[in-house]
């Protein structure tokens, strides 16, 4: 970085030759040209219309949009860019640069992994989301109507900007979204993340991330904590009938997911009661939508990418948060009502 760069956190992702740096702070992303990899000539700045926050990569560049919502995560729109890049020329020796939250950082990052079978990108995430998880380890995909991110490929950045100045503009359901992630890595080792200022936060989050990722980058086994949480939650994405952000949905998941680590017997009642109160400390949703129904749930948890050998949940315990194979469906069905 420049001598008149911002004083960001910088978390290193250690990978081997794939390497890379996470840099917090007020006004990163102002340090974008610095960290474009060596011999890039033009930035494909992926975007979407209403991010807002226009980025400077110091190379010839030129902006591709994708649609608003999580509608943008499909293969049309991967085919898309891609073929707007080929018909402007772009070649792998180019960078993309991904400026938004996580449908951006994930369609785009899945663009570098396969447009002339592998690119180099930066992403600059503008939401909380984005920068406590989507942006960070190299997963990145699209969605099926089956099922969220069944398509997609570990491809890592060559940078990662989490400015934190672009977040006070974020609708405050956007910035709860993202705590619903940053409540996760409570469980996680985080403990005290609440006594933190939020860019401090942030890059405890990603320390914690960049770790489990550089122990396990393809998700064989340790990487699958950090979907603590999640199985309930893409079932209630999938099921796509209530206004839940993935991070809201993600809150419900996680004390969803201690209801039912109590059923086994892996933790206490005032372990559960401690997911709550984290939960609702960030002001985020602790119940399942009513008209949810236990069957459908159930047949949406068969989609989920852990379930390989019988359904697999995350579930804490005293020995931490870790994978647990097989669960019993009255165990399923009694957390369910729990949560209710």
């Amino acid at each position: 970085m420049s001598s008149n760069a911002p004083d960001p956190h910088v978390v290193s992702v250690d990978l081997g030759d794939r390497s890379y740096d996470v840099h917090v702070g007020a006004g990163v992303r102002s340090c974008l040209s610095s960290v474009v990899p060596t011999g890039a000539r033009r930035a494909a700045v992926i975007t979407q219309p209403n991010v807002g926050w226009h980025v400077e990569s110091g190379l010839d560049q030129s902006v591709l949009e994708v649609p608003d919502g999580e509608e943008a995560k499909c293969l049309a729109v991967v085919e898309r860019l891609c073929r707007d890049m080929s018909s402007a020329g772009f070649t792998r020796s180019d960078v993309i640069v991904a400026v938004g939250g996580g449908v951006v950082t994930d369609v785009a990052g899945f663009v570098a992994a396969v447009y002339h079978r592998g690119m180099r990108y930066v992403s600059v995430p503008t939401t909380l989301l984005g920068q406590v998880d989507a942006a960070i380890g190299g997963k990145t995909g699209v969605n099926l109507p089956e099922g969220k991110n069944l398509v997609g490929a570990f491809w890592q950045p060559h940078a990662v900007l989490c400015d934190t100045e672009v977040l006070a503009t974020l609708p405050p359901r956007e910035m709860r979204s993202g705590q619903g992630e940053l409540a996760k890595y409570h469980f996680l080792g985080g403990d005290g993340l609440d006594a933190l200022d939020l860019a401090q936060r942030i890059a405890a989050a990603v320390r914690i991330k960049a770790d489990v990722v550089a122990a396990d980058e393809r998700e064989g086994g340790r990487r699958a904590i950090l979907n603590y949480g999640h199985t309930l939650a893409h079932a209630i994405e999938t099921a796509g009938r209530f206004d839940l952000r993935h991070g809201e949905a993600v809150a419900v998941g996680l004390v969803y997911a201690a209801e039912v680590a109590a059923a086994m017997g892996r933790i206490d009642d005032d372990r559960v009661a401690y997911h709550r109160r984290v939960v609702t400390g960030y002001g985020l949703p602790s119940r399942l939508p009513a008209l949810l129904d236990d069957d459908e749930l159930l047949a949406l948890f068969g989609r989920d990418k852990k379930a390989v050998d019988g359904l697999t949940l995350v579930l804490d315990s005293a020995r931490g948060v870790e994978p647990v194979t097989p669960v019993p469906e009255a165990v399923l069905r009694q957390a369910l009502a729990a949560i209710r």
